[in-house]
């Protein structure tokens, strides 16, 4: 008889992660396998074949895989956008080059500040000449003939992606969708996103912009889908459902993702908020803050009572992309990051990034550039090894290029090297303060938990720059996003926007609104194999005070919708506003809400795995809890660890994570290893083992 085994996969810059679910005897099992840049599909299925070894099962017992890609995230972080063609309305042309007026780092920046380029240049936008009101009422007819030009240019051009966003079509996508035959006419190779199918809300430069990024990443994002798809054919003859991670928090058979690839953007750092935020609530932390550290990236989130904070606001790199994620912040700060000197000769580290071909330094694959993985190993933070000895490093390559780079820049080698880490920790230190300070959150209420592979190194330099009293590492830390990607359902987000005053809004109008994006949700769910009693709809709604520009999103009661539940989602509104803003307007009657988007997710579920708990007595693998006590002393064996380069090099003691018990404390400088991740403990700090063997990282003197 077949098992039922779930699998999930994150695909990093450097390394692939694996987690299998056996659901019928609850057994979890996680390995990591190198990620191969070139074709990520290889390390994929590398990491289906390692992890069925491991259970000794074959490809007839999968019942599902999960993935978290990369492909899209690292693609627009690194700027790699090809050549991309936007049509849109005649005299609207200049969209994209007015954009926002908003400056980076506020207005006493504008005198330096110099615009970016557009993700599409002046030259390779056109307008066809139609257009439709705010109602979706035709002002000026569609122009064919205009249309069919514009198309055939393209074509002559050799421009096969394009991004079509009509003023209004969100009210009414006719012009859109005739634009799109006439495209599929004139220029049958072109890959094409419309705004309507994107994005079907106001504001036309955000729209614009997420059409545009949602075509920039389809071309390489299906590619990968398909040929993944096709691949997995080889372990059964029947078709294996193969899910892939989105960024609002749920997943999405690969036959409608390729059909939607923006909302795979924060895939990946998304299954790793969603996995983290699960081990934390387990572990009775109610507001965490999530470091996730791959090869290439460091991606950061809030979570408050188990829950991920979302948003409509997010951005990857310099791209914003106005749709539901998880509110992730990612930056480049990751393992593979390169340091390198700007022309003023000052030391920057990321956001380029030497992935895992050819990598760091120590990889010896050809790698010519000082990255962190190198500053690490440099300094004896991480061993001269990974994987448990699979992956070997050569430490003198790594020695040989932090020496060259010291010795532009006129300092030690220790110094250099932990230069590149402190710089490292700060732009991570940053990019927790935006998911914290710059939303009216302090950072010192939170609990950090670091995961991946390269999460927990800079642990310890977080805690003194931030103030955070505790941290968090989980077990298998390299592998929390790939077991995130079995903790999720699901999920897809429909939207309409509706602009009106609550005084003037017809609950019978609303109400059918709802019911049309609920019809939408359940026809997705139902061609995902979700029975109709299992679907589930969460809706919400987007209000603001008449006059704002930025609305807050709140949720909307189940049920018929009638004024009662209008009245009711005002009031949560104020609330919400009130919790954002430290100000409301409840007790003013002259100041209106305005209703402004409708939303509804359509939700199905699966089942999670559980997080078992650990006696004191014993640990995960049932031997009696023996493991020394370092509180007071150390391990025999070691290495010479720099922590400080004034300090120099000290002993350090080497812990193997999996001799640690419930219970059991250590204390810094100590080096934890395990098989995907290294947490360096400098001096000063202490770590206990908690119920759930997650490492619980406090000062001493707290």
């Amino acid at each position: 008889m077949a098992r039922r085994i779930r699998i999930g996969i994150d695909t990093g810059g450097t390394f692939t992660d694996v987690v299998a679910f056996d659901e019928d005897t609850g057994e979890l099992v996680t390995t990591k396998t190198p990620s191969t840049p070139g074709n990520p599909a290889d390390g994929f299925l590398a990491g289906i074949d390692k992890v069925l070894g491991l259970l000794g099962a074959t490809g007839a017992d999968i019942d599902a895989v999960s993935h978290g890609t990369t492909v899209a995230t690292n693609q627009l972080l690194e700027g790699k956008v090809d050549r991309l063609g936007f049509v849109t309305n005649t005299g609207y042309e200049a969209m994209l080059e007015i954009a926002r007026q908003s400056v980076p780092d506020g207005y006493g920046n504008s005198y330096f500040w110099v615009k970016p380029d557009r993700i599409v240049p002046r030259d390779l936008v056109k307008g066809v000449e139609g257009r439709l009101d705010v109602n979706g009422d035709e002002v000026r007819p569609f122009d064919e003939g205009g249309a069919r030009a514009v198309a055939r240019w393209f074509r002559d051009h050799g421009v096969d992606t394009l991004g079509v966003c009509f003023l209004h079509a969100y009210a009414d996508p006719v012009h859109e969708e005739r634009m799109r035959q006439v495209l599929r006419e004139e220029h049958p190779d072109a890959v094409v996103s419309l705004s309507s199918e994107v994005l079907r809300e106001y504001r036309e430069y955000e729209r614009a912009m997420t059409t545009l990024v949602d075509a920039a990443v389809k071309p390489r994002l299906s590619a990968y889908v398909n040929n993944i798809k096709a691949r997995l054919t080889s372990y059964d003859d029947r078709v294996i459902p193969f899910y892939v991670m989105k960024s609002n928090g749920g997943v999405l058979s690969a036959d409608e993702v390729v059909h939607q690839p923006i909302t795979t953007v924060l895939s990946g750092p998304a299954a790793g908020a969603l996995g983290a935020a699960l081990i934390a609530k387990v572990a009775g932390f109610d507001r965490v803050l999530t470091s996730d550290g791959g090869g290439t990236s460091t991606d950061v989130s809030v979570v408050i009572d188990g829950e991920p904070t979302l948003t409509t606001e997010g951005s990857v790199g310099a791209f914003p992309s106005k749709i539901p994620m998880i509110d992730v912040v990612t930056v480049g700060a990751g393992g593979g990051s390169i340091a390198w000197l700007s022309p003023e000769g000052t030391l920057k580290v990321g956001p380029q990034s030497a992935g895992a071909d050819p990598g760091p330094l120590c990889y010896g694959k050809g790698g010519t550039e000082v990255t962190i993985t190198d500053a690490h190993v440099v300094l004896g933070r991480i061993p001269p090894h990974l994987l448990g000895g699979e992956i070997p490093l050569d430490v003198d390559a790594a020695r040989a290029g932090v020496e060259a780079l010291a010795s532009e820049l006129g300092l030690s080698p220790e110094a250099c090297a932990t230069g590149i880490l402190e710089i490292s920790a700060w732009n991570q230190a940053n990019a927790l303060r935006q998911v914290t300070v710059k939303r009216g959150l302090d950072v010192r209420d939170f609990t950090l938990t670091t995961f991946g592979g390269s999460g927990s190194l800079l642990l310890c330099r977080l805690m003194d720059v931030l103030g955070i009293p505790t941290v968090l590492v989980p077990p298998n830390p390299g592998n929390v996003s790939a077991f995130g990607l079995l903790t999720v359902d699901v999920k897809n987000d429909y939207v309409q926007t509706h602009v009106a005053l609550a005084s003037a809004l017809d609950p019978a109008t609303v109400a059918a609104a709802y019911d049309q994006l609920a019809t939408r949700a359940a026809e997705a769910l139902a061609k995902e194999g979700f029975a109709p009693e299992q679907h589930q709809f969460a809706r919400t709604a987007d209000l603001r005070y008449f006059g704002q520009a930025f609305e807050v999103r709140v949720a909307v009661p189940d049920g018929p919708v009638d004024a009662a539940v209008l009245a009711q989602v005002a009031d949560r509104f104020h609330a919400e506003h009130r919790a954002l803003y430290g100000y409301d307007f409840s007790r003013d009657p002259t100041q209106q809400v305005e209703w402004v988007n409708l939303r509804v997710s359509g939700i199905g579920p699966i089942r999670r795995p559980e997080i078992r708990r650990h006696s004191p007595s014993s640990d995960p693998d049932g031997r009696s809890g023996n493991a020394p006590d370092l509180l007071n002393g150390s391990l025999d064996g070691g290495r010479r660890v720099c922590f400080e380069a004034e300090q120099g090099y000290v002993d350090t003691p080497v812990v193997q994570r999996s001799t640690l018990a419930p219970g059991q404390q250590v204390a810094g400088p100590v080096i934890i290893e395990e098989f995907g991740s290294t947490v360096p403990v400098h001096p000063g700090f202490g770590v206990r083992v908690d119920e759930y063997l997650n490492l619980i990282v406090t000062r001493e003197d707290a």
